[in-house]
């Protein structure tokens, strides 16, 4: 095989058949990226291929579990204005149009992930082949990062699977599987890795024969994709929108939209939030090497919500657990959630029915501490009681290995007053979870004062195993995100108690932009948690907080929010509706906008109080905790980043 350029990426090589394979395989990088460099050498390819008359063209990757991971993001933040983004857009236009062009058959062989920049160009080839491996994924994900596909990809897409399945795709950010792509027409074959070469090689010789696809008016796909991201967004993000109007519409209209979003500070923001995010998924102890540099075997004390929730998540990923609670129908009701979750994600088709029978095996159930002498970590997860916490560890710390990293998945209590009740503070971290586990992206890592760099180091390691974002944060009570959020929401509640009503507070904080108001946030939680936090933190800071008399009065009446059916709302169902039982009555007329900035004004204040307190080393530290932990707009780049932009910091 004759290879031209063979130390850049792309390269072009010309087996003796006469097919050119053009081999995107960044020798400087994990991932292939589109970046100017890597254009303008597949710019320089395709004019080759132009001339040469190759007998057909593949496009391939020299990488595993990679075909093209999208543009380089760094480039995208480097956008100074409209018109410069609408010049990339019409490069990019350019570029893969020729490929369209080649008087020859192109195929695409797409082995991993195949996105953003790197679907278009695939949306330009005569015909696409994929491989069954897991990683394979093809979408476009560009609005999450607040832009529109703008080398092609709203055309192309519409033009191949039809309007309401490309919106499907492009207006969410999202991607699909190999076999869904097979089905939807997005790829002409799946085959086994091994079998990719030659079956991209008989797509060049076979025709491609596709149905005429019999699709909805493009109108009414329009006007329901349109009012089901208003809903859903209440307008906060202009991506999906013009994606939408323009999907279909010409490539000049492309163009046009791209430039539009880019230079909104809704991109910036969510380009912010996508570097925070890297830099966070990374983060290590800088000098120190862990005690333990990878977790293989956990111990899980506590078999409620939490605890199944973890032991779920890390036997997921690869680990072998033990799940003790004290009776065996608290085990067991602990199995059945895990089993829930795993069904759930078979369901979305995020893993096999074979991936859930293995990750089922790694989770082994019980009522003694047998086994747990032998384990990496321990990590409780009990009760938020600090005496039955101290109880437990009287009990567990002397059969444990004197390497063992002693965890809490507290999300309140003091570390260092649970420290000492295991006789080995050094070895002690806490490792903060937030429910649902297997959604909720962000752990807080809590040192207490007599941690060691290297205990830390091995609890930053763990968060990497499980693929979660991890912030480090000092042991004082509430640590960063319930410091900030338990305020937030008890302010809530005694705005109630001041006659504002509930669907006013909520629908004023969805209107800023949160997933879901604070009251309808407190029955997510369970009022029986929020109203323990909230206790927590009113002890600590009695200068300025004590519990709202709403919440106590609906922790009397034993309502627990939704896992007990009723809370501030009934929930029936998927369905629910405000409870008129409680008497709650809106006596106050007020502003949406005094609402939000009552609210936010109380979670701004303890953000200062945690930054002056050195409960987190940095503003970045505060808008990870609170995008990634509570859901705040991340469209706002982060709580700190909002309140400088707006001038209330």
């Amino acid at each position: 095989m004759h290879r031209i350029g063979c130390m850049e990426s792309p390269r072009l090589e010309i087996d003796p058949s006469g097919v050119a394979w053009v081999v995107f395989d960044d020798p400087d990088a994990k991932v292939n990226l589109f970046n100017a460099g890597v254009f303008a050498r597949l710019d320089k390819i395709l004019d080759e291929l132009q001339q040469r008359k190759p007998k057909g063209v593949v496009f391939i990757s020299g990488k595993p579990d990679i075909f093209i991971a999208g543009a380089d993001i760094k480039e995208l933040e480097r956008i100074r204005d409209a018109a410069h983004a609408e010049e990339l857009s019409r490069a990019g236009q350019r570029i893969f149009g020729k490929i369209e062009k080649l008087d020859v058959p192109t195929v695409a062989a797409i082995n991993g992930a195949c996105l953003g920049g790197g679907c278009e160009m695939v949306l330009a080839c005569t015909a696409r082949v994929a491989s069954d491996n897991r990683k394979t994924q093809i979408g476009l994900p560009e609005t999450q990062l607040g832009i529109v596909p703008g080398w092609g990809g709203t055309q192309r897409l519409p033009r191949l699977i039809g309007l309401r399945a490309a919106l499907g795709i492009i207006v969410p950010g999202g991607s699909v599987d190999a076999v869904r792509a097979l089905k939807i027409g997005l790829v002409d074959a799946v085959v086994p890795a091994v079998a990719l070469r030659h079956a991209a090689l008989a797509a060049l010789d076979k025709p491609i024969h596709r149905k005429a696809g019999r699709w909805p008016p493009a109108f009414i796909v329009r006007r329901i994709a349109r009012k089901q991201v208003l809903t859903r967004t209440r307008g906060h993000y202009p991506a999906p929108l013009k994606a939408i109007e323009v999907a279909g519409r010409g490539f000049d209209a492309e163009a046009r939209a791209l430039g539009e979003v880019a230079a909104t500070g809704q991109c910036k923001n969510l380009i912010r939030v996508f570097f925070l995010r890297e830099k966070y998924s990374k983060l290590r102890v800088e000098g120190v090497e862990p005690i333990k540099k990878k977790i293989e075997k956990v111990g899980v004390l506590g078999a409620g919500v939490m605890g199944a929730g973890i032991a779920q998540w890390c036997s997921a990923r690869g680990l072998t657990v033990r799940l003790k609670d004290v009776k065996p129908e608290f085990v067991a009701s602990g199995m059945k959630r895990i089993a829930d979750t795993y069904r759930e994600a078979v369901k979305r088709r995020r893993i096999t029915p074979l991936d859930m029978e293995h990750g089922m095996a790694r989770v082994h159930p019980t009522t003694e501490y047998t086994g747990f002498g032998s384990c990496d970590l321990v990590i409780e997860a009990v009760l938020e009681n600090i005496e039955i916490k101290r109880a437990l560890y009287g009990e567990l710390t002397p059969l444990l290995g004197e390497q063992c990293v002693i965890a809490s998945n507290t999300s309140a209590i003091p570390i260092d007053e649970l420290a000492e009740a295991t006789g080995r503070p050094e070895r002690f971290v806490g490792i903060h979870f937030f429910n649902p586990v297997h959604r909720m992206p962000l752990v807080e890592i809590v040192r207490g004062t007599k941690t060691t760099p290297a205990v830390l180091a091995a609890a930053l390691e763990f968060a990497k195993q499980l693929k979660k974002i991890p912030v480090v944060v000092s042991g004082t009570p509430g640590f960063l995100v319930n410091r900030l959020l338990m305020p937030y929401l008890n302010e809530a509640g005694v705005m109630l108690g001041e006659g504002f009503g509930v669907k006013a507070i909520d629908e004023a904080m969805l209107d800023f932009g949160w997933p879901m108001g604070p009251l309808r946030l407190i029955d997510e939680v369970g009022i029986d948690v929020a109203v323990d936090v909230a206790g927590e933190l009113a002890s600590a800071f009695r200068d300025r907080m004590t519990v709202a008399p709403i919440l106590q009065q609906l922790h009397q009446q034993k309502l627990k929010g939704r896992k007990g059916g009723a809370g501030f709302y009934i929930y029936k169902g998927r369905r629910e509706r405000l409870n008129s039982a409680l008497g709650l009555r809106s006596s106050t007329r007020v502003s949406t906008d005094a609402v939000q900035k009552r609210l936010m004004a109380v979670m701004i204040a303890e953000a200062k109080r945690c930054l002056g307190e050195q409960v987190v080393a940095s503003e970045d530290d505060v808008d990870v905790g609170m995008i990634f932990g509570t859901g705040f707009p991340p469209f706002r780049g982060g709580l700190v980043k909002w309140a400088r932009d707006t001038g209330v910091w």
